[in-house]
């Protein structure tokens, strides 16, 4: 059996301003199964990257270990990766991102990978506030190992087996949020009008950027009884808001109603329009931001869209005052001064 994608695509096909197809943006043939939400993920990322001109060579894409962490393969073909061990991505990133800060830095994980053993990676890479895009696959299941609950998993919730969830979910998007995090959305696989606009307003931010993407296992935790299943989330779905992305590019043009929208303007001039916005929720506030997540859990309803923004955000780069040119650019006239400045150095530290 092969999984080699065929070649052959209509010869019509529209071209973006970088005169690329959009199958140029794709990877290998999946191997995950039929249904998977993580595919549909997959998809939307593909058409976020085309639609918004990102040269594949200009993304590094990372991951750990999981169901979810398999998706980089199948998306964007010609840029770099990376597959590190189990929970530990962050750590790669960062480095990565520290030795060269002209890439897109787009991290894929899932809810072991980062609510189980990644969990003190993902804490310091939020607090760290690096520039990259923190996607996880969220299905609330362990589905490489066969359907265990995970850690993101609700109480109470049903796995295939009957089994039923006795411990609190931890909820990633709120963790986040509380420990400083510039960029947290929510959104569902299955609802990529909303999940391509975040993607982009995602990687056009300028600091950490978490999208919690719930994304139903099919095989594990699709069943009567789970709250992670396609029925039930789409039942559950609770929008903040419709969500368009404006890039710097195009000309902008609004006609709505006063106070039936709110602009967000991001720090290279790109917008985020969102449209009817949920009754008292700001998404520039933290606080807003968390009680209209606890106030969705309550209701045992699912919070998807942009839950908080930061728009003047500094990045790990701005806050350790690093060089502006990448790390790997640099010479050995600039790594290695000489010893006239070693000794001026260790004057001023004594």
């Amino acid at each position: 059996m092969t999984f080699i994608r065929s070649t052959f695509r209509h010869p019509a096909l529209p071209k973006n301003d970088l005169g690329y197809t959009v199958d140029y943006y794709e990877g290998s043939l999946s191997t995950l199964c039929a249904g998977c939400g993580h595919d549909s993920i997959n998809a939307a990322i593909v058409e976020a990257c085309w639609e918004m001109n990102i040269e594949p060579h200009k993304v590094a894409k990372l991951s750990g270990i999981g169901c979810s962490s398999k998706s980089p393969a199948y998306f964007l073909s010609n840029s770099h990766g990376f597959n590190s061990v189990h929970g530990r991505m962050p750590s790669v990133a960062t480095g990565a991102n520290l030795a060269n800060r002209d890439l897109i830095y787009f991290g894929v994980s899932g809810d072991g990978d980062s609510a189980s053993i990644g969990m003190g990676q993902f804490v310091h890479v939020v607090r760290r506030n690096l520039n990259m895009v923190y996607l996880v696959m969220n299905n609330g299941c362990y589905g490489l190992t066969k359907g265990q609950d995970s850690a993101t998993a609700d109480a109470g919730s049903k796995n295939k087996s009957g089994h039923e969830n006795l411990f609190e979910a931890i909820d990633l998007a709120g963790l986040a949020i509380e420990l400083g995090a510039t960029f947290v959305a929510q959104s569902f696989s299955g609802d990529k009008q909303q999940l391509v606009p975040l993607l982009k307003a995602a990687m056009k931010h300028n600091g950490f950027a978490l999208l919690n993407v719930i994304s139903p296992c099919v095989t594990f935790n699709n069943n009567v009884g789970s709250t992670k299943s396609y029925d039930y989330v789409r039942e559950h779905v609770e929008l903040t808001g419709t969500v368009d992305f404006v890039p710097i590019s195009k000309e902008i043009l609004t006609s709505y109603e006063a106070g039936s929208i709110q602009e967000l303007t991001m720090h290279d001039g790109s917008q985020i329009h969102l449209h009817k916005l949920q009754k008292n929720w700001d998404p520039t506030s933290r606080s807003s931001a968390i009680s209209a997540i606890h106030a969705a859990r309550e209701k045992n309803e699912i919070l998807t869209g942009l839950l908080f923004i930061d728009e003047n955000s500094k990045d790990l780069h701005s806050l350790l005052d690093t060089s502006d040119r990448p790390l790997n650019s640099l010479g050995k006239d600039v790594l290695c001064p000489g010893t006239a400045r070693l000794a001026e150095l260790n004057a001023q530290l004594r």
